[in-house]
């Protein structure tokens, strides 16, 4: 498995004052071998400026945010991170790739999740390029790949929570969004770590259940919803009910026997949970005859 390696390039800005002097002085000596009836010594002049020339082909320019991977004849040789302008040897082949942060959108996937319902979801997928070499030369295109594995995790991270939490403490897609998260990161980062990228965030974009399912699953969540809330209902009624009754009893308003007071406690709750407005009907005669 290749790792990257620092290449140690020449700064390329002296070098190529280094070449201009060269070549001016190549190119000034050839006027006066042929002034002095020398024209051999004109060839080295020729030699030494054809080299120049061939070696401008080794000067390379890094922009911030991306790096420079080097071969020669087909073997890594190194990379370089450093912004600049620098120069390598002519017959290297000089590879640029990008280091900078970059984002994408799965596709909304159809699953299952784990008890079995169609949900539809999709994720954004924040990445780097860590490491140059293991890009390039461990993956055929590392791009393609982030996005296909990414997809893989999502399924895969899909199918081991349930859409809905039905019971305390159970993490589910909708509810346990920061959870989800971070185990959708991991299994992205697990299946990516071979290329050389680092995942810095993963989050779910899009939630959904399919459309086949929806209404039906509409309809359970109302439901649930309904009951939730006539239990907050029910409780609330019992405690005012037993705050008056303990309140009769301890001011001395008025003594009920056992009878009574199931009916008191009957009459109350049916006011207070019912969802219209009692219609009150006043009593003239005793309320024990």
């Amino acid at each position: 498995m290749l790792r990257e390696i620092q290449y140690k390039a020449t700064a390329g800005i002296p070098t190529i004052f280094l070449l201009i002097i060269v070549a001016l002085i190549a190119f000034g000596a050839a006027p006066y071998f042929i002034s002095h009836n020398n024209p051999l010594g004109v060839i080295p002049s020729v030699i030494v400026l054809i080299l120049v020339f061939a070696s401008l082909p080794g000067f390379f320019v890094v922009n911030p945010g991306e790096a420079k991977a080097l071969q020669l004849f087909g073997e890594y040789k190194g990379t370089v991170r450093t912004q600049g302008v620098w120069f390598a040897s002519p017959f290297l082949s000089k590879k640029t790739i990008s280091l900078r942060i970059r984002n994408f959108e799965t596709t909304k996937l159809k699953v299952n999740d784990s008890r079995a319902n169609p949900i539809e979801i999709a994720a954004i997928v924040v990445w780097k390029v860590i490491d140059t070499a293991e890009a390039l030369f461990e993956v055929d295109n590392y791009s393609t790949y982030v996005a296909v594995q990414s997809e893989s995790a999502v399924r895969a991270v899909a199918q081991s929570y349930p859409y809905d939490s039905h019971s305390d403490g159970e993490e589910a897609l909708s509810t346990h969004t920061a959870e989800v998260s971070l185990s959708l990161q991991k299994a992205i980062q697990d299946r990516l770590a071979k290329a050389g990228v680092e995942v810095i965030e993963a989050r779910i974009s899009h939630l959904a259940y399919s459309p086949e399912i929806a209404q039906a699953m509409l309809q359970r969540q109302q439901a649930g919803a309904i009951i939730a809330a006539r239990t907050k209902i029910v409780e609330g009624a019992v405690g005012m009910v037993e705050t008056a009754l303990q309140m009769l009893s301890d001011k001395g308003v008025v003594h009920l026997d056992e009878e009574r007071k199931a009916q008191m406690v009957s009459n109350l709750l049916v006011v207070l949970c019912s969802e219209r407005s009692a219609s009150p009907v006043v009593n003239a005669g005793s309320i024990f005859g």
